[in-house]
């Protein structure tokens, strides 16, 4: 397979299964709601789908590590994924609901591989020189899924119902599979040492994020950055109803953060090495801090104005994130690196989001100042990251 056509199967795939992803979530919530009737259940769904990935996607980071061809394991987990999604639309007709979110659970376990999974997988499509534009532009695939996911989930589920869009989602996803089968395989190894338990590996990856600083200062950044963007997303329906009219029109706001964002990483991918990836994750994170609190204002201009300049934060800040990951990280840990990565993340925006519903409730504004004090904040926490490299291997060991 040539560089030219790896890398065109590796993008189409990535966009088409993050795109499924995204409309994953908005379409459960409406089949679940739909069927069952209650707000509680719909998000009991999302909750489980969304918390099973933090657990595993270390776990299938390291599966994927250890693999001759880890395209094929991806491919594998894809398609769990996709008809793990329609057992749990059937499910929710034909099952207690406490088996079907038992489903959503076991299903979210394979949610890292749609993200990190694929990012992860990048330096064998394409070669070293070529590498910081092409992370622009996968980056670019979560922008665009984004932006369109939830739109063709509200789509379908309004033209031809919610369970449609549930199916839809599911047959995206599932069909990304054949361009992840065809990835290629892992570089051999002049001597192949043998490999230990699972969970020495699992370690390795943990000391390799830990201890590298600029790995960790990255990581932990990009987390505390999450955890915000869950409280403003949280704050999101309340801004809908009191400034916009209509809470329905506050998840609309989502969109300019998604356009800026593609803008700013379009921009990135024609001077991939204008600014060092370094200086660029916690540049982002004030960026962000400055439009949650514009967004305190609660004024329509503002509001757009302020997801505008969230997403000019954002998508950046992610291209430098999977940059650093890819210069640090050892090939035998990348894929670990990665999911593990993406499962702090979303354990963060869940967080975030959890915070801020209770206190948006009590102080709208109060919720977004705290957002953007906890962006503000990113750069600082990790300062705490000591300079000096701890003892680790983290280039090209011989014992993965």
């Amino acid at each position: 397979m040539t560089r030219r056509y790896a890398m065109a199967c590796h993008f189409a795939g990535a966009v088409v299964a993050r795109v499924g992803d995204e409309m994953s979530g908005p379409a459960l919530m409406l089949a679940g709601y739909a069927v069952a009737g209650s707000a509680a259940q719909a998000s009991a769904l999302l909750a489980g789908i969304t918390a099973a990935a933090a657990a595993g996607g270390p776990v299938l980071g390291a599966v994927l590590d250890r693999q001759r061809r880890p395209g094929r394991l991806l491919a594998a987990a894809l398609t769990l994924y996709a008809a793990g999604l329609v057992s749990i639309l059937a499910g929710l007709s034909r099952l207690p609901f406490t088996v079907t979110v038992a489903i959503a659970v076991l299903t979210g376990l394979l949610g890292p591989a749609l993200s990190g999974g694929w990012t992860g997988q990048l330096p064998r499509v394409v070669t070293t020189d070529r590498l910081p534009r092409a992370n622009a532009f996968d980056a670019m695939t979560f922008g665009l899924a984004s932006l369109t996911g939830p739109v063709l989930a509200g789509g379908l589920a309004e033209a031809l119902g919610a369970s449609m869009a549930v199916v839809a989602s599911a047959a995206l996803i599932g069909s990304a599979a054949p361009a992840a089968w065809s990835l290629p395989a892992r570089r051999p190894r002049g001597r192949q040492a043998q490999r230990g338990p699972l969970i020495g590996d699992l370690a390795a990856g943990v000391r390799v994020i830990v201890r590298n600083p600029r790995l960790a200062r990255a990581t932990l950044t990009s987390v505390v950055c999450c955890a915000a963007q869950g409280m403003l997303t949280a704050c999101l329906p309340l801004l809908g109803e009191r400034a916009l009219g209509a809470a329905g029109r506050g998840a609309l706001l989502l969109s300019c953060a998604a356009v800026s964002a593609l803008a700013a990483n379009a921009v990135l991918a024609r001077f991939p090495r204008s600014v060092a990836p370094d200086a660029i994750i916690p540049a982002g994170a004030l960026v962000q801090a400055g439009a949650f609190a514009l967004a305190a204002t609660a004024r329509p201009a503002a509001l757009v104005l302020s997801l505008l300049l969230a997403g000019i934060g954002e998508g950046p800040q992610l291209t430098a994130l999977f940059a650093v990951r890819h210069r640090e990280a050892p090939d035998a840990l990348r894929g670990q690196i990665f999911t593990t990565g993406a499962s702090l993340k979303i354990t963060a925006f869940a967080s975030g989001a959890a915070l801020a519903g209770p206190l948006a409730g009590w102080s709208l504004p109060g919720a977004l100042v705290t957002a953007a004090g906890v962006a503000a904040c990113a750069p600082l926490a990790s300062l705490a990251v000591p300079d000096a490299r701890l003892p680790c291997r983290t280039r090209t060991p011989h014992h993965p």
